[in-house]
């Protein structure tokens, strides 16, 4: 598959999982599918916007750019054609650095989401009563948390897709580097078409 139209499939494939992400994130807001009387309620994960920012909005960058260069004008270099299509898939190396940032934002804020269990009333007082991940393999211990209703399950099944999302998106984000890499390199294959020469540029 030429570069440019690789990195057009990888871009289609970022649009929905950032979008994903950001209701995911967004539906994190509403503890076991209610609204909080109280915002100090929340897990404080939440606040960092780990789906909405790193892996919804930041995400989108790379991935606009990845599909606009399928039709990107290889001659767009003042006419010179052996740099104008080199120069985007350059440009889009940086760009899916940029996207591996995000993820891996989103990523870590999941996993320590998830380690460090939910915020919820134990019956005394609003805490985290789990540590270092030990309620995922014992379900009795999510009784301690006695309200918002359903909120271990909410949580860990929200955190659990943004991370599985986000590793997702840093691994296409990464494809995207070495393809940008050939493609800087070696030209996209199809480059000649547009430009009227013999071979790639």
């Amino acid at each position: 598959m030429c570069t440019g139209g690789c990195a057009k499939c990888l871009g289609t494939t970022l649009i929905p999982l950032a979008v994903l992400c950001t209701l995911a994130n967004i539906l994190l807001f509403f503890p076991g599918g209610k609204v909080v009387e109280n915002n100090l309620h929340i897990t404080d994960e939440v606040w960092y916007f780990g789906g909405i920012l790193g892996s919804g909005v930041l995400m989108t960058f790379p991935a606009l750019v990845f599909l606009g260069l399928k039709n990107n004008d290889c001659c767009g270099c003042c006419g010179n054609e052996s740099c104008g299509k080199r120069f985007a898939m350059f440009s889009s190396i940086i760009f899916a650095a940029v996207g591996v940032l995000g993820a891996g934002y989103c990523f870590v804020l999941s996993a320590v989401a998830l380690n460090r269990g939910p915020k919820c009333y134990t019956g005394t007082q609003w805490t985290y009563p789990f540590q270092d991940g030990n309620y995922l393999a014992n379900h009795t211990w999510w009784n301690m948390c006695q309200s918002p209703e359903n909120i271990v399950p909410w949580n860990l099944t929200l955190f659990s897709l943004l991370l599985i999302m986000s590793g997702i998106q840093a691994v296409l984000c990464g494809i995207q580097v070495v393809n940008g890499l050939f493609g800087t390199i070696c030209g996209d294959c199809k480059c000649c078409g547009c430009c009227g020469g013999d071979g790639t540029v």
